[in-house]
């Protein structure tokens, strides 16, 4: 079977800012102070050199940690379209509280994200299940490439949270939050049956 390793990025600027990032690729969304800070701790404490290969999102945030993790351990490192974080259209970029404030019905009051429903006020959002579908085959494809690997794979929080879904199906998707900047989410997946299988999500030590 396959194991992957799914880490998501260091904190960014817009992380600190609460603002929804989505797919965007500037300055605000690349690693701050924090970010390279977690990065490097994870780094100490999770040896990445026992793993076949390291792929990532494209975005900067993405590369920049998966770098951090690689320092020193030199596996090949390939980027996966299919990796991105979900793209929020239009409200990519704007503050959490504004949106909230401005539709509280698109929001869990809990968790202080988006519902599902959110695309109905936010133009070319992607929606939770195409996110989930492309998540899901990246992970069958990427088995049936390499059916005995253990591969490192750096990416965003609701990207994790995607894959996570495809495998528990939850009845309600908002009754498992994202996972924190820097953890470590570990799945098996049998490129043979096409079984994914959840190891553990959101772990920061003990790998």
């Amino acid at each position: 079977m396959t194991t992957f390793y799914i880490v998501r990025h260091g904190q960014t600027t817009a992380n600190a800012q609460n603002l929804k990032q989505g797919t965007i690729n500037t300055a605000i969304t690349q690693l701050n102070a924090v970010g390279q800070q977690q990065a490097q701790a994870l780094h100490a404490v999770f040896d990445i050199s026992f793993a076949d290969r390291l792929i990532c999102s494209p975005l900067d945030r993405t590369k920049a940690t998966a770098a951090i993790l690689n320092h020193g351990r030199e596996l090949p490192v390939t980027t996966d379209a299919r990796l991105l974080e979900i793209s929020y259209g239009q409200w990519d970029g704007q503050p959490n509280d504004t949106l909230k404030a401005k539709y509280p019905q698109y929001f869990d009051p809990a968790l202080n994200d988006v519902l599902p429903t959110y695309v109905q006020a936010a133009t070319a959002g992607e929606t939770f299940d195409q996110v989930i579908a492309r998540v899901t085959d990246f992970l069958t494809t990427t088995a049936a490439k390499y059916p005995d690997d253990r591969i490192i794979v750096v990416t965003h929080g609701f990207t994790v949270k995607a894959m996570a879904l495809a495998i528990l199906q939850p009845q309600d998707p908002m009754s498992l939050p994202e996972p924190e900047n820097t953890s470590v989410t570990k799945l098996t997946v049998d490129a043979t049956t096409k079984r994914h299988y959840l190891s553990y999500y959101n772990r920061h030590s003990g790998f």
